[in-house]
């Protein structure tokens, strides 16, 4: 096991734990958090598509960032809000764990879900201006997720957890300055973990194992970032070309694409709280 920090590197903390109930609405922070085998709990056990179901996402339906689910300790009940009118601002719902399951395509690969009911599916299709459907993952969604490490998710593009730090944002948002940009909040980018206190941008680009109190991640791959980065997460509109013109500058990833972050699969499922300390066990070499 190598050393904990790397010489110079101050301790690294959780700073911020994000978790999103529903595939491409608004993420919902939290002081606690439990990890599962799927990722922080509840993390994209949801999904909006259409009335065939497929899947829906902030690529084509920016409108779903307004979209902000409430759920419940115990899982039970949903509460969906999103400004403005003429749709009811807020709905309450009990959540369907044993109902039919319906077939659902998440880019081209078969899934199920359990349908959630006709009055979230109005709701949803009134805000977002198209017929919609949401879905639950069964209990016995069994997915396999790809990268170095095998793993699970629910709903989520590809692994359990999303790995971010401060850092790495910062140098973004000095670049964005040098180009006469605006600086970029982390919601843009919709983490599940943010890192405070690695000093050197895109170190989690290195990180392979890492343990967070009882819990452990293990390295899947890059993230690469696609047009939802450009998405103000507050209004539910596209922003403009950035950050993706200035990513292209500095972080194509050798196999195409640009990338941001890090992914991750549990490999030790447990408790975590913003204020942990960060310990990386073992390090590699960026794919950059």
């Amino acid at each position: 096991m190598q050393n904990v920090r790397e010489q110079g590197e101050r301790v690294a903390r959780v700073v911020e734990l994000l978790s999103y109930p529903i595939k491409g609405c608004a993420g919902v922070s939290t002081h606690d958090a439990v990890l599962t085998s799927a990722g922080l709990a509840h993390d994209r056990s949801f999904m909006v598509t259409s009335e065939d179901g497929v899947y829906r996402t902030q690529r084509r339906y920016p409108r779903l960032a307004l979209i902000h689910p409430g759920l419940s300790a115990d899982g039970e009940r949903l509460t969906l809000r999103a400004p403005g009118r003429p749709y009811t601002p807020e709905i309450d719902i009990d959540v369907d764990t044993l109902g039919p399951r319906r077939d659902v395509d998440l880019f081209g690969a078969p899934f199920t879900g359990i349908d959630q009911g006709d009055e979230a599916a109005a709701w949803l299709s009134e805000v977002l201006g198209e017929p919609s459907r949401l879905v639950r993952v069964p209990p016995e969604h069994d997915r396999i997720t790809d990268g170095r490490t095998p793993g699970t998710s629910g709903y989520a593009d590809s692994s359990a957890v999303h790995v971010l730090s401060r850092s790495t944002l910062d140098l973004l948002n000095e670049r964005l300055s040098e180009r006469g940009a605006p600086a970029l909040p982390m919601d843009r980018f919709r983490p599940n973990i943010v890192i405070g206190g690695w000093d050197a941008p895109h170190t989690e680009d290195r990180a392979r194992r890492i343990t967070i109190a009882d819990t452990e991640l293990g390295y899947t791959k890059l993230a690469i970032r696609c047009v939802v980065t450009t998405v103000d997460q507050q209004a539910g509109t596209k922003a403009g070309p950035e950050p993706l013109r200035t990513l292209a500058t500095y972080r194509r990833a050798a196999e195409g694409g640009l990338a941001f972050g890090t992914k991750y699969a549990v490999l030790r499922t447990g408790k975590l709280s913003v204020g942990d300390e960060v310990h990386v066990t073992v390090w590699g070499e960026p794919e950059l």
